[in-house]
């Protein structure tokens, strides 16, 4: 198999279970040296426990591969410069940030508690930025001394976030947000020999394996595999993506897709009264696609 990661040094954040640790294996299976990182708290984000990223160590390592465990919190600003300098002080340098470490606390918007909503920013919003925000400044750091910056910087929304799931208002806003943060981060680092991507996977894990109705069966459990998500970023990591950046990825058993941002839809001159408004709002709704539905597609269960 072509090692084409080979000798990269990629940091994985939440890469104790489930995509995470695809992505941690398939990356090492290609010759990257890297940084397992796991707080290993439960799915809503509480406690700790390094053992899930030790594991995950222990099978690269068995197979021949580098890599050291980490159990920093990505959310505390503090914690996700540790990680970064730590990745830098026992390979060298860091090539890629994976930001894949998230948390689940699902409630409908009239029921959600302030700290449900705090703890998903928190963890997702938050945890993606302060790595990226380290990572960052060690790659302008090394380009304006003069040192080449091939590197990789790919973070994690969902089809919750661009294209909207009930039950999610504080997951999918931070993922939409995440989506946003990518874009713009693409057209910042560029200059310092960056890309910025972004993946909205789809899988049966800890995090959605309740979610899902009716039985699991073995077929839906291989076609729903995380496995099938970690080609594309290993891909994205290696030094052969260096002219694809500011994507959204739509990745999972069933598809590998670009997903398409938001553009300027029907228009009309600015209109001074309100209330001659309404049939020209109406007629450029009349025009507009319509929003997408979890299946990507145009969704004809709401109003648009």
């Amino acid at each position: 198999m072509t090692t084409f990661c080979e000798d990269r040094v990629a940091i994985v954040t939440g890469a104790g279970r489930g995509i995470g640790r695809e992505y941690a294996l398939m990356l090492a299976e290609h010759g990257a040296k890297v940084v397992v990182n796991d707080l290993g708290g439960a799915r809503d984000g509480v406690g700790s426990d390094l053992g899930p990223a030790d594991e995950v160590v222990a099978e690269i390592k068995s197979k021949g591969g580098e890599a050291t465990a980490n159990g920093a919190d990505v959310s505390n600003f503090a914690s996700a410069k540790e990680m970064v300098q730590a990745a830098i002080g026992a390979y060298g340098r860091l090539d890629v940030l994976v930001n894949n470490a998230g948390i689940l606390r699902d409630r409908m918007l009239v029921n959600m508690a302030e700290s449900e909503w705090d703890a998903v920013i928190q963890v997702h919003m938050k945890g993606t930025f302060a790595p990226a925000h380290h990572a960052a400044a060690y790659w302008r750091e090394q380009s304006k001394a003069g040192q080449p910056v091939d590197a990789r910087l790919i973070n994690t929304t969902s089809v919750s976030g661009i294209y909207g799931n009930p039950g999610q208002t504080n997951y999918g806003a931070a993922k939409a947000g995440i989506a946003a943060f990518s874009i713009i981060a693409s057209r910042e680092l560029a200059r310092y020999g960056v890309t910025v991507n972004c993946i909205a996977p789809g899988a049966l894990t800890r995090l959605t394996e309740d979610l899902q109705p009716g039985e699991i069966t073995d077929e839906m459990r291989e076609a729903q595999s995380p496995r099938w998500i970690a080609p594309i970023v290993t891909w994205l990591a290696s030094s052969e993506s260096a002219d694809v950046t500011g994507r959204v990825f739509e990745s999972s058993g069933g598809l590998l897709a670009v997903a398409e941002g938001w553009h300027r839809g029907p228009r009309i001159d600015p209109v001074e009264d309100p209330t001659a408004l309404g049939s020209a709002v109406r007629d450029l709704v009349k025009q507009a696609r319509l929003n997408a539905g979890m299946d990507g597609k145009d969704f004809d269960g709401g109003l648009g």
